[in-house]
């Protein structure tokens, strides 16, 4: 019998020291949360770490299903960045194994390879503007980049009308920003795939994302981090101007955590929700309802006993509307399904990624292009479909149109995915968001020692 040890920590209310003024309490245990807690305590401070859920890892989190491994959002993990410098300073070794090779296409129901060729290799044999395509990346290095209101989409136009190419961009959308080509700034898309690495290096944990969380956190423990799941933040408390600690509810009863400066991993909206729109004024709120732009995608987890992929990395689709990309990942994490089984998640983007649309129609159309791409796909055992939008969403916010990681209260900060800096996108951004803010509250603290 096949089992899995899916490995949580599920801390009761009663832990946190009510009679303590700890330096930063950090509201929210997703990507931004944790790194966040890492680097102070890191630095040598006292922190607190709250989250409403029963484990970390946010919307990157993994649950288990008939003993398979199956991750809420994210799957791959990125190598050679601040997500894992963090790691690193905190003493904890990044449990993940690396595809090779790492990425890979599906045109035309073939596996196009471009690891060393890049994207004179891919566009190449598409189109015969290739090269002006491919320059635009090289300009993008360079700071030179379209105006902030033209879409990834309407840029393209302007080189190739190819349908294969336009949808290929589109899936990179897609894949990256869980947003449609014609909902993506070109600038973002070109700062991403021209300046930020592009999703180079990556792997995936062969307990599912959340055991990399889980190490984390117990490295945050180690030096001396605190860590409360299970607790309801109700209210960031600010006094004479800055934020003071937070209101917790605890049995039913409402008790207040002291702390020098508060971080919220929650996004700017429900931050506002957590202070006030009286305490952070009406520029900062009209701004932040005006900007933020949530994105969406579906996620599908699903089953086989016969191979569907012949990569063992991600696969990003080029003839497709919706789909954009799958991982097969039991090709390097067999520990993730029962013996014999071979775990596959895909990922698809609504049409409308930005805005409402008819989840039921969809999913299907989603499933029906699982089909066409993988006849084998019909025996295919579904294991979860997953609609990820609202309050629970792909992005916070669709990549450039994030707002600042300070606050109007002077050691109130945000971080994640609505506070990425511009043409990030992944944990690697929710992780560099965590750095600017840790460096800053250490900063805030030092002066006032």
């Amino acid at each position: 019998m096949f089992t899995v040890a899916l490995k949580l920590r599920r801390e009761q209310p009663g832990k946190a020291q009510m009679d303590k003024t700890y330096d930063a309490i950090i509201v929210g245990a997703g990507a931004g949360g944790l790194c966040t807690a890492a680097r102070l305590v890191n630095a040598g401070r006292s922190v607190l770490l709250l989250d409403d859920r029963d484990r970390v890892g946010g919307r990157a989190t993994s649950f288990e299903k008939d003993g398979f491994i199956l991750n809420m959002g994210a799957i791959a993990l990125e190598r050679g960045g601040v997500f894992d410098e963090t790691f690193q300073q905190t003493g904890v070794a990044l449990d993940i194994r690396e595809p090779d090779p790492a990425t890979v296409f599906r045109i035309d129901g073939k596996t196009v390879n471009v690891a060393k060729g890049g994207w004179a290799m891919l566009l190449g044999g598409l189109t015969k503007h290739a090269a002006k395509i491919g320059a635009k990346f090289a300009d993008a290095r360079s700071g030179d980049l379209p105006e902030e209101t033209l879409s990834t989409e309407a840029w393209l136009k302007g080189f190739t009308s190819n349908r294969t190419v336009h949808r290929l961009f589109r899936n990179l959308c897609a894949a990256i920003f869980a947003v449609n080509a014609s909902e993506l700034p070109a600038r973002a898309f070109l700062v991403y795939f021209g300046t930020k690495g592009a999703f180079k290096r990556f792997g995936f944990c062969p307990r599912g994302t959340i055991g990399a969380w889980n190490d984390l956190a117990d490295g945050v423990r180690r030096k001396g981090g605190e860590i409360r799941l299970n607790t309801e933040v109700a209210r960031i408390i600010v006094e004479e101007g800055l934020a003071a600690g937070v209101e917790i509810v605890v049995d039913g009863e409402t008790r207040r955590i002291a702390s020098r400066l508060v971080v919220s991993n929650a996004g700017p909206i429900a931050t506002i929700d957590l202070v006030g729109q009286e305490v952070l004024g009406d520029d900062y709120v009209d701004r932040a309802r005006r900007i933020i732009r949530p994105t969406a995608n579906i996620v599908i987890d699903f089953a086989t006993r016969e191979p569907l992929v012949d990569a063992p990395g991600l696969v990003t689709f080029a003839d497709t509307e919706r789909l954009c990309n799958i991982g097969e990942m039991t090709a390097t994490c067999p520990e993730m399904a029962p013996p014999g089984w071979r775990l596959y998640t895909a990922y698809a983007v609504p049409l409308t990624a930005i805005g409402d649309f008819d989840e039921e129609a969809e999913i299907a159309a989603s499933l029906q292009e699982l089909q066409a791409e993988f006849p084998g796909f019909a025996e295919a055992r579904m294991l979860s479909v997953r609609v990820m939008r609202g309050d629970w969403p792909a992005q916070r916010t669709c990549a450039g149109f994030d707002m600042e990681q300070a606050t109007p209260v002077a050691n109130l900060w945000n971080v994640g995915d609505a506070v990425k800096t511009y043409g990030s996108g992944g944990t690697e951004a929710c992780a560099e968001t965590a750095r600017i803010v840790s460096n800053q509250a250490v900063a805030w603290l030092e002066a006032r020692t």
